[in-house]
């Protein structure tokens, strides 16, 4: 909507300022939320320090994917300070990145393997930081004019000053989705439910791949020519989202099942002491 510096020739406008806020709200939601779960102090701290990697490797991916996109769409290969950068790439990259960090530097941090052993609660607060950031993140694609949908004259439509007439504003509509995926998941925690990330991944693939269907800014096709490579990409994460939802339960009934066995057993030895 105002794609123009706020001081000239700084580069600094709102859309860069909503990524600076988004990474910082992504950092205090999982130092919050990180106390309610439980998580000890040396991997929060751990998984903070890898998180800021992980957003610079993420912000690198995103270029270089969306770069890919716009060879799809016009059959050039090129990154400047104009090539833009796309949500999936980051996330793709920054997820990545973030594992390996994580396991890596945990392995050489902890001889106890607590890293390991608390990894599913990092899994299941980080949803919450990617919602609150990328919601953040999309409010900067509306200010930023990208990412938008198609021509309009309805009563909801947002006049984009770099295109000069109205458009759907699709980057409002998925920044209050995310907002409110990201209350759901905040809920979620507080009431000890571990199925954020199967949650988010389902439930973001399934609105993406609907949003795609508004959005007016072509990015090419895939293998598949009536897919974008947004919706091609939901796919991937939907199924992988019931995957590990699956895995989750699974998990998650066994270490129940692990408790009422010890509890039996230590009920069992207790009636035997007392004969």
């Amino acid at each position: 909507m105002y794609p123009y510096d706020i001081i000239p020739n700084t580069g600094i406008n709102l859309y860069v300022i909503c990524l600076g806020l988004a990474a910082v709200a992504a950092i205090l939601a999982f130092s919050k939320l990180a106390d309610v779960v439980g998580i000890s102090a040396k991997v929060q701290n751990m998984s903070l320090y890898t998180a800021i990697l992980a957003i610079v490797f993420g912000y690198g991916s995103a270029v270089l994917f969306q770069s890919f996109y716009n060879m799809l769409a016009d059959g050039t290969f090129t990154i400047d300070k104009n090539t833009g950068a796309t949500f999936y790439g980051g996330l793709i990259g920054g997820v990545v990145s973030f594992i390996v960090i994580y396991f890596i530097w945990g392995n050489f941090k902890f001889d106890d393997d607590t890293h390991k052993r608390e990894f599913i609660h990092v899994l299941n607060v980080a949803p919450a930081s990617i919602t609150i950031a990328h919601g953040i993140g999309r409010i900067g694609c509306l200010m930023g004019g990208c990412c938008y949908g198609p021509k309009t004259d309805a009563w909801c439509g947002i006049t984009m000053k770099n295109l000069g007439y109205k458009v759907i504003p699709t980057q409002l509509f998925e920044a209050i989705f995310l907002f409110l995926l990201f209350s759901l998941t905040v809920y979620l925690i507080y009431k000890k439910k571990p199925y954020n990330m199967p949650l988010y991944m389902i439930g973001y693939g399934i609105w993406r791949f609907i949003l795609e269907y508004v959005r007016a800014d072509d990015r090419g096709q895939t293998v598949i020519a009536s897919l974008t490579p947004s919706q091609l990409v939901a796919i991937i994460m939907i199924v992988s989202g019931a995957v590990l939802f699956a895995f989750l339960k699974k998990l998650n009934k066994n270490a129940d099942l692990s408790v009422d066995t010890d509890e039996g057993e230590e009920e069992a030895e207790k009636e035997s002491e007392d004969v």
